[in-house]
This record gives structure tokens, C-alpha cells and sequence, in this order.
């Protein structure tokens, strides 16, 4: 009985010690590398995950040869998205252009740890009956459909501005937690040509966004996307999105106390990958979940 109590004190002492030990090494290692390395270094981790990492605003975003552009697209996956701690409002807007049935959706809210949002463009290779839609996997447009995009996010003030030619643009704030409606997007997208556009602009209408918020300037269009059209979600859907969403505030908590030595998205995703590997793992690829396969940057 004694030697056993012995041994419980003995192996806390033992795994206490360690784990200061390891600490300090990683911390004395993420300041041994100057800003340089330090990007090149997280954006060769976590390239394989589709993302890169912007310095200038310390965010983290998209590429455009993310492995999720094979994937494609349903709109499932956004309605099985908060059991995966992705908590959003999202405004898909569907259209057909050129034979095709085009998507172009776009997405604000709380991915788990991370306030961020999303634009993504898509097709069929046919013109959907609108009762199959729901159903109908879209895959991410070729290189040579892709749109310029450009979209800054704002939470009372900016958080995030991106814009690049793509077929998927994103922007996540590490370690910051908002409620989707706390939210607002400002859009600017240029279409091909005046039919490409007004096409767009009917389907957007039809969606629910009001007209106050739009803005056409030959064939570019600016949106303003802070209210969701209301969508009905009962009782079961609105207890998921509560408790992922308390889920989601406990995990920014305990992200930014586990790497408070630090104070950048850059310098706290490094220092989590020295000190536990695997919960950097895991906040790139949490429950398997992303858009396109059960797997979303979390």
C-alpha cells in the first residue's frame, strides 16, 4: 500500500519535471529562430492541410491547390457541420450560367477555435433541377473559372482582408471566439461578363439578401454580408450549435493558456508543435472533419 502511494507521488514528481523540462525547450526553441524561419517553417507544416499562413495579418488561409478542391461540394456538409464544432451562418447561392449550375456560397463564424470565414466557387457539369440540388455534389471549378475574390471580415473592426483569384479563399483568426451573427463580410467579386453577373445577382436576391446590400460596378459586385436570411432549425440542430459552441469557447480558452508565453497565431502554432505534437495535429484536422470529407481547419 505505501510502496504503491510511493510510486504514484514518485511518477507525478517525474512527469511534473518532464514536462517543465520540455516547456522550456520549446519555448527557448521558438525564440532561437528568427520571423523568417518561422514562416517557412509552419507553412511547410501545415501546406499538407491546405493552408498557409499570412504574416502580415497573422491569420491563416487557403491555397489555392488545397487537397479539399478534389472534394467537391454538398450542401450536407454544411448542415452536419456544427456536430463537427464548425458553428456558421452561411448563404449559398445557386445559378446557371453556361449550361452549368454554378455555386458560389459564402460562410462566417466560429470554426472551432477559429473566427473566420470562407467564399468558395463551384458547378455541375449540367443544369440541376432545383428539387436535386440538395443532393447534388458540385465539384470546385477549374483553373480556368476561377474568380477574383476578395473579402474583408469584420468584427467591429477588420480581423481579416484577403482577396486572390481562386476558387476558395479563407481567412481564420486563431484563438479568437465570436458568435456568427457578431460578424459582417465585405465582398467583392468580378464576374465574367454582364450575363455571368446579373445571373448572379437574380439567384442572390432570390436567396434573401437584400438589395440595400449590394453594389454593382460594371461587372464586379460588392456585398455586404452581416444578417442571414432566417432559416428554421429546430430544437435538436439548435442544442448542437449551443454545445458546440460552448465546446468551442472552452478550447479558445485553453488554446491561448497552454500558449500564453506567446502572443501570434505564428509563434503559438510553433510553439504547440514542439511542445504537443499531437494537439497540433489536431487542431489542424479536429474529428476528421473538413468541407469536402468528414475533415475543416479547427
Amino acid at each position: 500500500m505505501y510502496f504503491s502511494i510511493v510510486f504514484v507521488i514518485f511518477a507525478l514528481l517525474l512527469f511534473f519535471v518532464l514536462s517543465s523540462c520540455r516547456r522550456r525547450w520549446a519555448i527557448k526553441k521558438v525564440y532561437s529562430m528568427c520571423c523568417a524561419e518561422k514562416c517557412r517553417l509552419l507553412n511547410t507544416l501545415i501546406e499538407p492541410f491546405g493552408y498557409c499562413y499570412i504574416e502580415c495579418q497573422d491569420i491563416i488561409s487557403s491555397r489555392n491547390d488545397a487537397w479539399q478542391r478534389s472534394m467537391g461540394y454538398t450542401s450536407l456538409f454544411d448542415h452536419a457541420a456544427s456536430h463537427f464544432n464548425m458553428v456558421f451562418d452561411c448563404l449559398p447561392v445557386y445559378f446557371n450560367y453556361r449550361n452549368r449550375t454554378w455555386l458560389i456560397e459564402f460562410w462566417k463564424g466560429q470554426y472551432g477555435i477559429n473566427t473566420g470565414a470562407e467564399i468558395g466557387i463551384y458547378y455541375a457539369d449540367r443544369i440541376v433541377p432545383e428539387k436535386e440540388i440538395p443532393f447534388t455534389l458540385f465539384q470546385a471549378v477549374e483553373d480556368k473559372d476561377m474568380l477574383p475574390f476578395s473579402f474583408e471580415l469584420l468584427r467591429h473592426k477588420p480581423l481579416a482582408c484577403v482577396s486572390r483569384k481562386t476558387w476558395w479563399l479563407t481567412a481564420f483568426c486563431m484563438g479568437r471566439f465570436s458568435r456568427p451573427e457578431q460578424l459582417c463580410m465585405n465582398i467583392s467579386i468580378a464576374f465574367f461578363d454582364c450575363e455571368m453577373r446579373c445571373l448572379f445577382l437574380q439567384a442572390l436576391q432570390q436567396a434573401g439578401l437584400s438589395g440595400d446590400c449590394l453594389k454593382v460596378c460594371g461587372n464586379t459586385v460588392h456585398i455586404q454580408y452581416c444578417d442571414s436570411p432566417k432559416e428554421h432549425r429546430g430544437f435538436f440542430a439548435r442544442l448542437v450549435r449551443s454545445f458546440s459552441q460552448f465546446s468551442n469557447r472552452i478550447f479558445c480558452r485553453l488554446y491561448l493558456l497552454i500558449t500564453r508565453p506567446f502572443t501570434t497565431t505564428l509563434d503559438r502554432l510553433l510553439y504547440l508543435y514542439y511542445l504537443l505534437p499531437f494537439a497540433f495535429r489536431r487542431t489542424l484536422t479536429p474529428r476528421r472533419y473538413r468541407r469536402g470529407q468528414w475533415h475543416h481547419l479547427n
